[in-house]
Formats: C-alpha cells, structure tokens, sequence
C-alpha cells in the first residue's frame, strides 16, 4: 500500500493509516457511514454455519467501531460445476439470518467463479463521530476487555484433520456465529472510546495494533484470558495454522513473553481468530461496569485481562 496515493477528504474521519477495523466517512452533521469488507473460505464443513459465521465475522468490524450494521452485500465465489448449487443456497441462508439478527438488510451482492468457495460480506453502519470509537484511543490508565473466549483458529484447524472432538467444534462455532452486537452497545453505554476486534492476527497482533495506533503499551495477564474449553489440549504444532507462525514473527519484535509461560497459552495468544470478541479499552472506573453490562446482554465471557500503560519498549506485554 506505500505506492498508493494518500487519500484526503475531511470528511474521511477513519481511512486505513491505522489498521482500523472500518472506514469512516462524515455524510451530515451528527452522521456517519462505517464501512468494511471480508470474505474467505469456508473453515466449517456445514454450509449454513459457515455463512452465519463469516457473516459474524465482517458485522463484527463496525461494531468495533461502535456503528450500527444497515446494509450489507454479499460477495461470493463458487466453483462452477463442481460444486452442488444447494450448498451455495446454505451459504447464503447462514448469512442471511445474521444480517437480519443484526437489524440489517441485503441489497445484493457480487459472483465470481473460483476454484475454491469463499463467502463474505461488504458492511455499511451508520454512527454518531461524537461516540465512534476506534484503535487510536486507548490511554494510559485504562483497563483491558476482552469479550470472547480464545481458540477459533486452533480449533477449526484441528476439526480439518479430524482432531476435535465435537463438543469442542461446537463451542468454537457457538461463539463464531455470536454478534458482537451485545458488547458493542455495552462499550458505548460504558463511554468506551477505543476498540477492536480480534480476528486474523490474533489476540496479539490486533493488541500491538492498538497499542501503536494509541501510542501506549498494553499489558495482558494470561491467566485472565477466556479460552474456548478444550482449545488448550489441541494447542499443538500440528494444529496450527500458517497464519499462526506468521502472526508471530509480525508480533515477535514488539512482544514480551514471560520465560516460563505455557507455550501453549502463548499460541492461543497468536491464534489467527474468526469472528472473535472485542477487544475494549475502557476507563479503570467503568471496566467492572462494562464487564457486566457485556454479561447482562448474554456476552457471558466477557472479562478484563489487562491494562493500558505509557508507551515502552515493547507494545504488548504478557505477563
């Protein structure tokens, strides 16, 4: 992207400088339009899960940025004759039924053939600039939640190679198919201001993005993180993703791992996630606050895992 020519609009109140999780264009006073896309291939063998997860999966970057979900298209890949069209017609019903949980429409969408199915979405929300949050406001002094339990990646890896047990599976889907929607509104009635969610760089990556796009160092206790049960057991080299290794050589530099931690809660740390929790910076006197607003709209792991400090050495620091 250094090639690209710098885009600049005052109106452009979010564009890509800082990893931000969406786009974010002033329209009117008062109003704002968040914009994402994502799509990729399908991580689970049931067509209908699948959709409602990557559906889950892009409704959960403007509900990072505190916006509300209107409209959304769909974007496809399909292998042409290869490829029973009813698995097509799943795909979409999945992602259906979690655009309209979010409140928001269909209008349409894109197709293409391609030699491996993909399915996502392009989401637009709309959200008041005065209460958008985004990467670059966490400040020293605020304390860490997470929302969602660990281990998506892991675990559908595992499922790959028939290392999962069921129940397992089940748990990883249960909290991919989740709408960020419940902590979403928490956070703002919290007067949360910095968010992000935590997907393909895993817990770490995004944290560093954070910490960078903020200027501060977070500070995250292992033992406090919520972890899908049984992701632990199947944190294994033979379960982990190539996204896994390269997430840790994007984060290796800018990372302190303790010398005696279980290596296998440090992969959960680098797990690429799928539509995984928010991570929220939040004032220290409202993060017991926020943790419980998040558990009385049904986000039941919620749980604070760390804190914001003035920037070191290190962006992200595990303790």
């Amino acid at each position: 992207m250094r090639a690209l020519p710098p885009f600049t609009d005052d109106r452009l109140l979010i564009g890509a400088d800082q990893c931000s999780d969406a786009a974010v264009y002033l329209i009117a006073d008062g109003i704002a339009i968040a914009q994402s896309v994502d799509f990729f291939a399908p991580i689970v063998d049931d067509a209908f899960v699948f959709g409602q997860i990557a559906a889950a999966n892009a409704l959960s970057d403007l509900y990072a940025m505190g916006a509300e979900p209107r409209l959304a298209l769909n974007i496809v890949g399909f292998p042409e004759g290869d490829a029973e069209p009813e698995l097509l017609h799943e795909i979409l019903r999945g992602g259906a039924e979690r655009v309209i949980a979010a409140g928001a429409v269909i209008g349409g969408g894109h197709s293409v053939r391609d030699r491996e199915i993909k399915y996502g979405l392009c989401v637009t929300g709309v959200v008041d600039p005065a209460r958008m949050r985004s990467n670059q406001n966490a400040v020293s002094g605020d304390v860490v939640v997470l929302t969602k339990p660990l281990g998506t990646g892991i675990i559908t890896t595992a499922n790959k190679a028939d290392r999962c047990p069921a129940d397992v599976l089940e748990r990883a889907c249960a909290s991919m198919i989740e709408l960020n929607d419940g902590a979403s509104a928490a956070a703002s009635d919290c007067g949360a201001r910095a968010a992000t969610d935590i997907t393909g760089f895993g817990l770490a990556g995004h944290t560093i993005e954070m910490a960078d796009a903020s200027d501060v160092t977070i500070r995250i206790e292992l033992d406090r993180l919520p972890v899908i049960e049984g992701a632990i057991a199947l944190a294994e080299p033979t379960n982990l993703s190539r996204a896994s290794g390269t997430n840790r050589e994007y984060c290796r530099a800018k990372m302190v791992i303790p010398p005696k931690a279980d290596a296998r809660l440090i992969e959960i740390v680098l797990d690429p996630q799928t539509s995984g929790g928010l991570l929220i910076a939040v004032e220290r006197e409202r993060a017991d606050e926020l943790v419980e607003a998040c558990r009385g709209r049904g986000v039941e792991h919620a749980a604070i895992v760390g804190t914001v400090e003035p920037a070191g050495p290190h962006r992200l620091v595990l303790e």
